[in-house]
């Protein structure tokens, strides 16, 4: 009987009086959360009286460009010297440059061009129409600027990559489809000595 009265007694009234007021205060504390998760400031794309246009963002100041996007080398960004596409890369290409160029080839190329420049990529077996080879005379005198304008404005049913492919890269494919094609057009005369010893050994 006496553990029944403590638990019915005083105590346990308090207990019971504890539960409304952690109630209120928690309330109390999620409306604070409130008023703090929406605070008074000026936010993109939202309205504001304190300008005459009422809108929030303000326009950008004309015949300006942001910061690393100047883009003034016509060689370099555009491909393209006197107006016309290039016969030259804009910087030297060596054999880190090639290796990233084969990567990115090998992501954004090859499920339509195929591994070796050729036009049978993973997508054309699916019924996508098949790119003309990388090895056709056209495209394998093509110059270099064409070949980057290509890549970057897209061409045909290729859709551009100057989203997904920064400058650099594109220049890097480039160089590396430019050594597709010379795999495929080289004279054995104009490898070195050693390399010509490894194809004289292949029976």
């Amino acid at each position: 009987m006496s553990r029944t009265r403590r638990e019915t007694g005083p105590c346990r009234r308090r207990a019971g009086g504890l539960v409304p007021a952690l109630c209120g205060a928690l309330l109390t504390l999620s409306g604070c959360r409130a008023d703090m998760h929406d605070q008074p400031r000026l936010e993109p794309l939202e309205s504001s009286p304190f300008f005459a246009d009422g809108a929030g963002s303000r326009p950008g100041v004309e015949n300006t460009v942001a910061r690393g996007f100047l883009d003034e080398d016509d060689h370099l960004h555009r491909g393209r010297v006197n107006g016309a596409p290039t016969t030259t890369f804009p910087f030297p290409i060596t054999e880190a440059i090639l290796e990233r160029g084969r990567e990115r080839y090998d992501i954004y190329c090859a499920p339509c061009h195929g591994l070796a420049g050729y036009g049978n990529g993973a997508i054309v077996g699916q019924g996508f129409p098949p790119p003309p080879s990388l090895h056709s005379e056209y495209l394998a005198f093509a110059t270099v600027g064409s070949m980057f304008e290509a890549i970057t404005d897209g061409f045909g049913d290729m859709p551009d990559y100057a989203e997904e492919i920064p400058t650099r890269d594109r220049w890097a494919i480039v160089a590396y489809i430019r050594a597709l094609q010379f795999s495929q057009y080289a004279d054995v005369a104009d490898l070195p000595q050693s390399d010509r010893g490894v194809l004289e050994a292949i029976p």
